[in-house]
Parts: C-alpha cells; structure tokens; sequence
C-alpha cells in the first residue's frame, strides 16, 4: 500500500519560509525568535520534532482499545487480501470507530459547554446567585417561542426558568421524545432526512455513553451504523451544544451587534497591566472583565495607565463581540503573547489551553491562571472558578495580574506596535436588521437577490483553529483570497476570526485593497452604507466557535424562506486549518445539516475505502451533502466554486 498523501512535513523549517510574505505575520515571527531564545520551544520546533508522523494514525488506522494491540492495519494480510486486527477487525471498522471517537470528544465538549450556561440560567432564574442577570429581554423571548414557552403573563424569571429547566431536560429526559433543542433549531429539511435515517437524539448524554460503549472492544463492527451513529454525534454537538451555548449565553450577556475594535499581538501595552482572556467561557470571561474596570484604578497607583483586557482563542471572541475588547492572539499565538514580557496575567478556563503555557509562563513574571477544576496545568496557579464565587474569584485573578506588573522586567519585553483595524460580531439578529433596513417585510429578501444576480455567488463558512502544519502556507489566508476574487462571501468564527483579522479581512478600510469580485465588494459597500460605515468588511465575524450555531440558525432561515433542503443552497463548510475534535464535531454537524464539508489537513480516514466512499459519495443520498480534503488551498477554493456553481444551476440561478 502506498504512502498517504499528506502535509509535506519531514523537515520543518524554523525559519517559517513565505510564512513571512504577510506583513500580519511579522510580530509572530519576531516573537517565535524570541521565544526560543527565552524558552527553548516553540509550536514549530515542537512539530519539527514530531516529524516524520506516523502515517497509520494519519490513516485512522492504528486501533488502541484493547490491550490485543495496538493493532496497526495493515499489518497481517490473509489470503483473500483482506487485512484485520488480533480481534478481526477490518480497517474500515478501525477507522469508522477512531472517527466516532473523535466526534464524541468534540460533542462532550460542547454539551458540557452548554450544560454549565444552562445550569447557570437556572440559578440566575431561581434567584440563587447574584452576580449575573438577564440582559437581553428580547433574545429571553424569542428563546421562548422557538422553544414553545407561552410567555404571557410571566415574569422574566419565570420564563428563564422554564428556558433553563427544558435545556437541562434535554440532558437528563429519559423519554423518546425528540429533544427539545433539535427540534426548535433544526431546519425542517434535515430534521426530515434524520428522522428517516433514525438518527435524532432523544438525549444529549445517553448517545455520548452509548458511542463509547459501542466503540469499545468486542462491539459494534459494522461501518454504515457507526458512521449513522457519527452523524447524531453531530446533531448533538450542533444543538445541545453549538445552540443552547450560543442562545443562553445571548440572554445571559447580551446579543452581539457589530463592534470596532483592533486585532494583533500589537494590542498589548507597554504601559498598562496587560491581561489575557483565553479560552471558551463567558461565564469567566465577563467577571474577569467586569473586574478589570473596578480595579482599574489600582493599576494607576502602580504607575501603570490603567488594565488593558486582551482576548486569545475564542473567549477573546466572546468578549470583543459583546465589549469590543481587542484580539490578541488565536490559539496557537498565545505562547507568544507571554513571549512578549509584557503579558502579566493570562487567565484560561476549558478547551484549547496549550500545556506548554505552564512552561513558557514560568520563564517570565506572567501568571498564567486556570480556572476550571478539570482543566490543570502543571506551572499554573489555579484559582478554581464557580458562579457562586464568580465575584470573589474574578477580584483575586485580577489581583494577580497587579501583582505581576510588578515583577515586570522592562529589558525583556518586545511589543510590536502592528495592529490591525476591525469589526466583528454580527449576530443572525444584526445581520436581519441590517437586511431589514432595505425590505421591512421580507428582510432575507435583499440577501437572497443577491444570491440570484450573482453578485453574492455562494457563501463558504470558515471555521477552527490554526494549525502549525499549515501556518507556514499561510492556507486559510490563501483560501479566503479565492473565494472573495469569486463574489463568495465569506464568514468566519473561533481562531480563523482571529487569522482573518490580523491580515486585514476584517477591516471595512480595506475593501478596495483586496481582489473583491465586483459583485460582493458592491454588496458589502451597499450594506456598510445602511450600518453607517464605508462598507461591511471583507469578511464576516459571527464569533466564537460554539457561534457557528448563528451561521446553522442563518442557513435554516434561508432554507425555510426558499423552502428548499439546505443541501440545494450555495453554502459550503469548511475547516481549512483543522486540528481538534471539536472541529471534527462541527464538521459532522455541518454534514448532517446538509452542508458540504472541507477539511485540511484530511480527516484521519484514508485506510477506510468504504468509510471514505460512504462520506464523500453515499451520503449524497441520504443528506446531500459530502466530506472532501484538499491541501492545496486554491484548488479547494476552486473546487468550492465548483460545488457553489452546481448548486446554482440545479436552483435555475445563474452558472
């Protein structure tokens, strides 16, 4: 058998190579020369070191479930050419079970992501906890109606309870009704197509319990019922996760609408005390913040200007769309803004946080700060977070970042002044209202002529984090440059928001800068002018990665309004710098939907024949949609074009 074909990576060069070509890319590059001066480590000496990758975990094709092994297929060939492991199991079978797991992890994640807001809804509804509120009355109520609540003649509290007690329900519920979320959430189209294929979750964690007990030892073999079981994996990351997280955290702190602000690592001030949000949680990263502005004025009896708050990662996101609190740094820069010496605190909750901070931390005076009491870092100062003690906690975090400007050492410090102008955090509700400033009644109306003229040729969600693999080639940058030479629009959410903005995708200024097809630099301009700016910027920021429910709420809106399914519609999903299971899970979410999904580097499932040909052709028929790789970002670019244009054609709209 041959080779896979993968990301050339037998050597990896520190040097970076055309890395180096985006004038964005410069403080990161100063900083990895930093970094490993101070440090000895970085992302790209870490992978440097990992090469060549073992290909039968590239596959999908190494099994670690039972002591038997780990069985490397192939490795033993019978007669009939077919290759098993000690247990029997074919390749298809490793592989189909490897990405099941995956895509659990990735919903496990989300789930328990949505079951803390939605926890927390409860004890801010039951009066049992004081330090958060309901800030956004009119989202209470539309959760309500979407969720069947008769809101009449309730109090707020009382409608938020109820809010909170079906959310919970969908956790516990033991009946098999439908849960409660996938049916106000999912589009009419897919809803039909799972419930044809009998794959709609009745519970958010009975199914996450039964795909590790059925990927386990001895259990089930067959590949179309584990890759069935994969797409509900999907459904319940898409809507007792992605959902609920995004909707609850909307009533609790507010619905996004469009925010300046300025991205890089440039963010950082030599004068202030710098802190850093990083990670997922709102629920932390709205006391932290809260708190940085009631000690604000310690920081000046330090001889500091103040405390400048900076997001990494997706809690960056969270709190730049809501407060417009500048990005710093996506996930894999975050080692590099410690880098800087002028980080003091860098306070981390769950999902994404880099064990290596510990690390890199201890070699500066910055505190890194972890919060959750299932995610410790050796290195780390833990001050363990709860909503009760939401207060109490974020004063001592912030404490510690006044602490450490004190230990600051000026000489070791490198800043950059690079920053990057822009906008973000357009909510489904911000974009309708902006829509509904052309046509009142009918406000998807201006958005769905221009899909039909042309001048909006599709639209391509791009999602996940950076990956060291394809940092180098700068491939998201590459790929977000085709599809807007081609009028495909363009939205972004989590660590790629975070990419799209230090280039300048995000700044409405530089419009004109870039290669826009006509036809979407004109929309873009057109729908700036009504929101008061010179345009909408290049690309959209809808906000963190659990935010990529807005762009499936968008998608069912569109669907529902043509009525047509969501796989006719010119939308295509992608992850052009995968790395995590939760990106996996959004993937197989965005599949189920009836999304095409790309991915790069390719999903771990090339030593499955059948599990390859049922996601890239099979499930055509039953969801229309399919899974597709590709490293070369232009050829993906082009091929999306390609999906987009038959997708018009098969709709009679223009080619």
């Amino acid at each position: 058998m041959e080779q896979p074909k993968t990301v050339k990576n037998e050597k990896i060069d520190l040097k970076l190579g055309n890395f180096g070509s985006s004038p964005a890319t410069k403080p990161s590059l100063e900083l990895v020369d930093k970094i490993m001066n101070d440090v000895g480590t970085s992302s790209f000496e870490r992978l440097s070191k990992q090469q060549p990758s073992c290909w039968f975990g590239e596959w999908g094709v190494c099994c670690r479930i039972c002591y038997m092994g780990p069985c490397r297929i192939p490795t033993v060939r019978f007669k009939n050419g077919a290759t098993r492991g000690v247990c029997g199991a074919t390749a298809d079978t490793i592989v189909a079970r490897n990405l099941l797991r995956e895509t659990v992890g990735g919903a496990s994640s989300h789930a328990e992501h949505a079951f803390e807001i939605a926890e927390t809804l409860k004890l801010v509804a039951t009066g049992k906890i004081k330090g958060y509120e309901i800030k956004d009355r009119k989202k209470l109520l539309a959760v309500a109606k979407n969720l069947q609540i008769v809101s009449d003649g309730k109090t707020d509290m009382e409608i938020a309870n109820e809010i909170a007690d079906i959310s919970i329900g969908d956790f516990n519920k033991v009946d098999n009704a439908p849960m409660n979320w996938v049916k106000a959430y999912a589009p009419s189209s897919s809803y039909k197509h799972w419930t044809e294929l009998g794959i709609i979750p009745t519970n958010a964690w009975i199914p996450i319990m039964n795909a590790m007990h059925r990927t386990s030892m001895g259990n089930d073999a067959d590949v179309t019922n584990l890759l069935l079981d994969d797409l509900k994996m999907g459904i319940i990351d898409g809507y007792p996760g992605l959902t609920m997280s995004t909707e609850l955290s909307d009533i609790l702190f507010g619905t996004p609408k469009p925010v300046s602000s300025t991205a890089n690592i440039g963010v950082l001030k030599e004068d202030y005390v710098n802190l850093a949000i990083h990670g997922h949680n709102p629920l932390v990263a709205e006391k932290v913040l809260e708190w940085t502005v009631n000690l604000n004025e310690e920081a000046k009896k330090l001889g500091a200007k103040g405390i400048n708050v900076v997001g990494v990662c997706c809690s960056g996101n969270e709190v730049l769309m809501r407060h417009g609190v500048p990005l710093a740094a996506n996930e894999m820069q975050a080692e590099l803004a410690i880098a800087t010496g002028a980080l003091d605190a860098m306070v981390v909750d769950f999902q994404c946080i880099w064990p290596v901070l510990g690390e890199v931390a201890s070699c500066y005076h910055t505190k890194l700060i972890t919060t959750m009491p299932y995610v410790k870092i050796p290195g780390a100062l833990h001050i363990e977070f709860s909503v009760e003690r939401a207060d109490e906690v974020a004063k001592q975090i912030v404490e510690q970042a006044l602490l450490a400007y004190q230990k600051r050492d000026p000489s070791r410090v490198l800043l950059s002044k690079k920053t990057e102008p822009m906008i973000g955090g357009f909510s489904v509700e911000s974009i309708v209202e902006l829509l509904g400033k052309i046509n009142k009644e009918d406000p998807l109306k201006p958005l769905i002529d221009s899909i039909v003229s042309g001048d909006v040729y599709g639209v391509v969600g791009i999602v996940g984090c950076p990956n060291p693999k394809l940092r180098k080639e700068l491939y998201t940058e590459r790929l977000i440059n085709v599809l807007l030479k081609n009028n495909v629009l363009v939205l972004v959410t989590g660590c790629i928001a975070h990419i799209s903005a230090q280039e300048g995708f995000m700044n409405p200024a530089r419009v004109d800068e870039f290669d826009i097809g006509e036809g979407l630099k004109g929309t873009l301009k057109a729908l700036g002018k009504l929101a008061g700016l010179e345009s909408l910027p290049p690309t959209i920021h809808m906000g963190s990665c659990v935010d990529n429910s807005r762009i499936g709420v968008l998608v069912k809106l569109l669907s529902e309004r043509l009525n047509v399914d969501v796989s006719a519609l010119p939308v295509i999903a992608s992850a052009p710098e995968l790395i995590a299971e939760k990106a996996v899970a959004i993937g197989t979410w965005a599949l189920s939907i009836g999304l095409p999904v790309h991915t790069a580097p390719e999903l771990h499932i090339e030593g499955g024949e059948q599990v390859k040909q049922i996601l890239s052709e099979n499930m055509k028929g039953s969801i229309g949609a399919e899974t597709f790789s590709e490293l070369n970002p232009e050829i993906a670019a082009q091929k999306m074009i390609d999906m987009i244009r038959e997708k018009r054609i098969a709709l009679g709209l223009s080619s």
